[in-house]
């Protein structure tokens, strides 16, 4: 079974209960959660061997952290161990007009962006890493984490591995100026790239692709295809979002691969928790992509798999396949019994 490993950070999310504020609250429930602990949770779900690399403390905090993996289902067995620090992050839920409000903490006082360069055996990671997941949240970091990432990748793709990035900008990550600051790092991640997860903001933005065209569906259609030929990926996938009147979202998946775009039919819900959606689309494209299941049931099930991660309180998403097959299913269920 391929073995799949996500190298990035593990963060403590601190929620305040309900609809509330943090002003208003003086009660948090505390789960663990980022990009990386999100991926290979969900794919351990659909039975794969997903493992995280990072570093996490020597404290009761990361024994915590330790923990919560396992139960997620997470292989703990990359994970180094050093530095004093986890990164933490207040959410406030949003409701109606109110946004969701996400509030970090020194983050980059972390054990994982601190560690380095020499804590990770770098070769000896890469020996064991069929398919390796990286996100641009993890790129925005600092200079050290960014090495750490290239590092990395080239040494899977030397041990003849695949290497998947998930653009995943955020602009109060990267400061003023920060499409120009991260072009450069995402140039040279997506040199390494077999499959790529991005929209036409990521392709226009970062990269300058796609600039001539003003209908967001166009400037996918015309900024994907330059990306992929300009870096040689082999696929490239991703959603298009709108978000209705009635404050219920709609999706479409996308997925581009040998000339060829293939869409999810829309699908319209109402959101409970939007966080971790991202991560729940690009974990059912890359167990597709090892199942090697047709395109057209891979980003059907991706989009599906977002849309159920939207109705799910929490970062991560856990579904079973046959979960997401009958998402698809034009069937709504009352009581599963």
């Amino acid at each position: 079974m391929p073995r799949i490993a996500a190298f990035g950070e593990v963060m403590m999310r601190l929620q305040v209960p309900g609809h509330g504020t943090l002003v208003q609250s003086n009660r948090l429930e505390y789960s663990f959660s980022g990009s990386g602990v999100n991926v290979t949770a969900a794919l351990a779900g659909y039975g794969h061997n997903g493992a995280l690399i990072t570093t996490l403390p020597e404290t009761p905090v990361g024994e915590a952290a330790i923990a919560y993996l396992r139960k997620l289902g997470v292989d703990t067995s990359l994970i180094y161990r050093g530095g004093k620090q986890l990164g933490m992050y207040f959410l406030e839920n949003g409701f109606g007009a109110r946004p969701g409000r996400v509030t970090y903490t020194d983050r980059l006082g972390s054990s994982f962006n601190t560690a380095e360069a020499g804590n990770y055996d770098m070769v000896a990671l890469a020996s064991r890493i069929d398919v390796l997941h990286l996100c641009g949240i993890t790129l925005a970091m600092n200079e050290g984490v960014r090495n750490q990432m290239k590092r990395l990748a080239a040494e899977v793709k030397s041990a003849g591995g695949k290497v998947v990035f998930d653009c995943n900008y955020r602009p109060a990550l990267w400061g003023a100026d920060g499409y120009a600051k991260a072009r450069p790092h995402y140039e040279e991640l997506l040199e390494l790239t077999d499959l790529v997860l991005m929209n036409e903001k990521d392709a226009q933005f970062i990269l300058g692709f796609g600039t001539g065209e003003y209908d967001r569906m166009a400037q996918l259609k015309q900024a994907i295809p330059e990306v992929v030929e300009r870096f040689e990926i082999g696929t490239a996938a991703g959603t298009h979002r709108e978000i209705n009147a009635d404050h219920t979202h709609s999706l479409t998946g996308y997925i581009y691969q040998q000339g060829t775009f293939l869409f999810s039919r829309k699908l319209t819900f109402p959101v409970y928790d939007r966080i971790g959606a991202g991560d729940a689309f690009a974990s059912a494209v890359i167990h597709g992509e090892l199942q090697q299941y047709p395109q057209q049931q891979t980003v059907n099930m991706a989009a599906a798999a977002a849309m159920l991660a939207h109705t799910t309180q929490g970062d991560t998403a856990l579904f079973t396949e046959s979960e997401v097959l009958r998402a698809l299913s034009d069937h709504t269920v009352d009581v599963e019994r």
